[in-house]
């Protein structure tokens, strides 16, 4: 659940269209409100009565102000903890940061204050494309202990640390790439989508919610973050978010050979069929939704029966 601050000041539940949170509706003061699916306490326990396996709550707006003087969003996740008893991963400026009165806070501090809350796992996104971006400058040795991936694991372990990938398409023209992520092209199938066929592509990560590109791969990203000790990957895509076009196979199987540790495929999931797509033409350990469960669109217990009736092990 993607949980920010509305123009009103509230916590709210919002899902994007490739991160766009607001509405389409435009007034000459206004560019959409931000949209509103529900309160996040309320729909956590919705999910968890409906057979949820995990929870994921991302604070999209956090990285504008210090997580420990974000007093909502703790109260959020100690509520949220106390109805609750799955899993519950929180995300959302766990990395260094400063109060406004001055004082210097760690990403350790800021993941311990959510752990207290009640949290099982913290959720790390742009903090980790920067510190790989430094480990590859290094020529990919070890870390030098200091960055959130590596003192959060050590302090809690691995198990605790989950990393958001953030990428989006680069498409390039396969006759001519001689760029630097020739190994990791995706090449578009002659009998899938037709604006795909004769294409092929890299997945290039983001920070900032989407907003900024760096020169960062997702292969190198994933390569980089198991390196430094993340226990689990969570794999977005911006191009597929709120489409319903379902999971990229492509990318969650590029990631999986990158690396041993579990990985979670999120974004595009618009029915139950592609969840059982997901698990039959990947290796991957989870799969993630959001926007057809707060339509209703899709019940959980339907993507279980699908997944049952699949022969996919699921739990009860």
């Amino acid at each position: 659940m993607d949980v920010r601050a509305n123009d009103q000041g509230d916590l709210v539940v919002t899902k994007g269209d490739q991160y766009d949170v607001r509405e389409k509706t435009v007034t000459a003061n206004s560019a959409g409100a931000v949209r509103n699916l529900g309160k996040p306490v309320a729909l956590a326990a919705k999910y968890f009565e409906a057979g949820a396996d995990e929870l994921c709550l991302l604070n999209i707006t956090s990285f504008r102000h210090s997580p420990l003087q974000d007093q909502p969003m703790l109260a959020v996740v100690r509520a949220a903890a106390e109805c609750v008893f799955v899993p519950l991963t929180i995300g959302g400026g766990i990395k260094d940061t400063v109060d406004p009165d001055g004082t210097k806070r760690s990403a350790l501090e800021v993941a311990g204050a959510y752990f207290r809350a009640g949290a099982d796992k913290v959720s790390i996104g742009s903090e980790a494309v920067y510190t790989v971006e430094r480990l590859r400058a290094s020529g990919w040795q070890k870390g030098d202990g200091t960055s959130a991936i590596e003192t959060i694991a050590h302090t809690y372990g691995r198990q605790a640390v989950v990393v958001s990938i953030d990428p989006k398409r680069v498409y390039v023209d396969p006759k001519t790439y001689e760029g630097p992520y020739q190994d990791e092209l995706v090449y578009g199938k002659e009998d899938g989508p037709e604006n795909e066929r004769g294409k092929a592509w890299w997945y290039q990560c983001t920070v900032s919610g989407g907003r900024e590109l760096r020169d960062v791969s997702v292969v190198e990203l994933a390569k980089g973050v198991d390196i430094l000790g993340a226990g689990e990957i969570l794999v977005n895509l911006i191009d597929r978010d709120g489409t319903g076009l379902g999971f990229d196979l492509d990318l969650v199987n590029l990631v999986k050979r990158t690396v041993k540790i579990p990985v979670v495929a999120s974004s595009g999931a618009g029915s139950a069929r592609h969840f059982v797509d997901v698990f039959r033409d990947t290796p991957v350990e989870a799969a993630l939704a959001a926007g057809i469960f707060h339509r209703e669109e899709v019940k959980i217990s339907a993507v279980k029966q699908a997944l049952r009736e699949n022969s996919i092990n699921v739990r009860d």
